[in-house]
């Protein structure tokens, strides 16, 4: 997002923020616009959104990833709503799929620097679920005036096609559908795919008409040089020819339907039930005011299976929850802080949202059992971060975080990370954060994302600048000091929006409150595809 938006947390309730998620979402979803989708028509192609829901079964949803990729991050060029590719995870013909479509109504399908970090996000979450890919592939190729941000690095454009040869060789499925022009170096998309269809109209050549007629003087059109004839009858690349989208996409579902069915999950999974409460009430359970005390079990009862949570070390630790669950019928491992204040007589006042020596200790220690027993890991973060001060360092704070930050990067069986709250510090680390590869990643509206909170911020960045000036022999009023912490705050507040989060592929998905029961079922069911678990060691732990 732009820093001059008004961050979601800055909303008054949760009415608002809900309604202006919606609108930008349907801005993003809007792609080019009508009039782009209009020229896609009359060259008798569909729009990607339109291929998608020709593609995933009649009455199921597509689960959208990304959307908010590339938001507010290219002002000099024009915003590529959702970076102009389309991710996500659909139902064809009964099997998941993740999906991945070239948005030709937004700039041509280019690709930005963000696209392709957008697109390289898609396999890895399908190479660590072992989730067949489909791309439908309509691009004019890399976005050229951002072309030393997009081709050289080891996580640049290159690495598209280098886990396209991973994916297959793993033995995942890739089919892929040349809808569009396909063009250079985004040629060996589609070619290095286990099955290959093209639309007549499409081209598919290494260099377009214009650079053949410059390099070596033949003038030929699109077709001549690399339509759906040519590969299909004389250079042999193509498996399948098709007259039209409508007739590719409907050869797509037929081969997904003639595979394999996947293995057997290695994961315990009973008949689903309803929670006790109904997940649309969720948001009436969760503070709008960060600093307001609530009793994250209380959000359990609108995710998880009713009766089916067992609370693990109840009396310890006790501002970190973790306990046994099902969500959607899946047995789950969930591990969330808790923003409820301890206070007991005899023993020392502890805040919520705070991860304390006991609190880190008892979670390293489940997240362990979890892994013994193949539990799958469900992580909710609201975090401050850990404790500080002499008490905590002589408790030894740093040695019981080091224990948990080992067991969570450790850990082999699944794990997803819902940010409902605040992010902050090691505490994102320590409960799963994007470093530690979650499988999904997803964030409420009201995420926030920093190293530390915005008022934090505010006077340690201002408490520099004044110390910078005072080598200069300069000083700050008190109404100059007031202003540069308060225009410090805006931009901090905005970096740590949701938007923001997303944008950057911090998030795989901005989801609303009461969706998180469904999101991460759907994760669970993703993840359960890959059945080989790797061996559970934690190496030396901290004592």
């Amino acid at each position: 997002m732009s820093i001059s938006e008004r961050p979601f947390v800055d909303y008054e309730s949760w009415e608002e923020i809900l309604s202006a998620l919606s609108d930008e979402e349907r801005r993003l979803e809007a792609g080019g616009g009508e009039a782009a989708v209009d020229r896609q028509h009359e060259k008798g192609r569909l729009a990607a959104r339109e291929r998608i829901g020709h593609l995933v079964d009649p009455g199921t949803e597509f689960f959208e990833l990304s959307l908010f990729a590339g938001h507010g991050m290219y002002g000099d060029w024009g915003e590529p709503p959702a970076a102009g590719l389309i991710t996500g995870v659909g139902r064809v013909s009964g099997r998941l799929q993740m999906i991945v479509a070239n948005d030709a109504t937004v700039k041509a399908g280019s690709f930005f620097p963000i696209t392709v970090k957008k697109l390289l996000r898609a396999q890895t979450i399908a190479q660590e679920n072992r989730l067949p890919l489909i791309y439908l592939v309509d691009s004019a190729g890399v976005f050229l005036p951002l072309q030393d941000e997009i081709f050289p690095d080891q996580d640049d454009f290159g690495r598209i096609f280098r886990n396209n040869a991973r994916l297959s060789a793993a033995g995942i499925p890739q089919t892929a559908a040349i809808m569009g022009p396909c063009v250079a170096g985004g040629a060996y998309l589609p070619v290095m795919s286990d099955k290959i269809l093209m639309t007549e109209g499409s081209g598919l050549f290494i260099a377009g008409p214009s650079l053949v007629k410059a390099a070596i003087g033949q003038d030929l059109n699109s077709e001549e040089l690399g339509g759906a004839e040519l590969h299909s009858s004389l250079s042999g690349t193509i498996d399948f020819r098709e007259k039209d989208d409508e007739s590719c996409l409907k050869r797509i579902r037929h081969l997904v339907s003639s595979s394999a069915p996947p293995k057997m999950p290695r994961f315990q999974r009973s008949a689903p039930a309803d929670p006790a409460a109904d997940p649309e009430r969720i948001t009436d359970r969760f503070p709008l005011d960060p600093s307001a005390e609530y009793d994250v079990r209380d959000l359990f009862s609108c995710i998880v299976d009713a009766g089916d949570f067992t609370e693990y070390k109840e009396e310890y630790g006790r501002t970190v929850v973790c306990g046994y669950a099902r969500i959607g019928g899946w047995s789950v491992g969930i591990v969330a802080n808790q923003r409820q204040n301890v206070r007991e007589a005899g023993r020392p006042f502890e805040v919520g949202g705070v991860l304390y020596r006991e609190s880190a200790d008892k979670a390293a220690r489940f997240i362990m059992d979890c892994n013994q027993n193949l539990i799958p890991l469900v992580f909710f973060q609201d975090v401050n971060g850990f404790m500080v001060g002499r008490q905590a360092e002589i408790s030894g704070i740093i040695k019981s975080g080091a224990k948990l930050v080992n067991a969570v990067a450790n850990s082999v069986v699944p794990k997803i990370t819902v940010i409902i709250g605040g992010s902050f510090g090691a505490g994102n680390y320590a409960l799963c954060g994007k470093a530690y590869d979650p499988r999904f990643i997803f964030g409420w509206p009201t995420c926030r994302y920093a190293v530390m909170g915005g008022d934090q911020a505010a006077k340690t960045l201002a408490d520099l600048k004044v110390r910078q000036l005072a080598k200069q022999g300069r000083t700050l009023s008190d109404r100059e000091r007031e202003d540069l912490e308060k225009s410090i705050s805006e931009t901090y507040s905005g970096q740590m929006d949701a938007r923001y989060a997303a944008a950057r592929l911090w998030l795989d998905k901005i989801i609303y409150p009461a969706e998180t029961r469904d999101a991460v079922a759907l994760a669970l069911e993703v993840a359960s595809l890959d059945p080989e678990i790797e061996e559970f060691r934690t190496g030396v732990l901290q004592v």
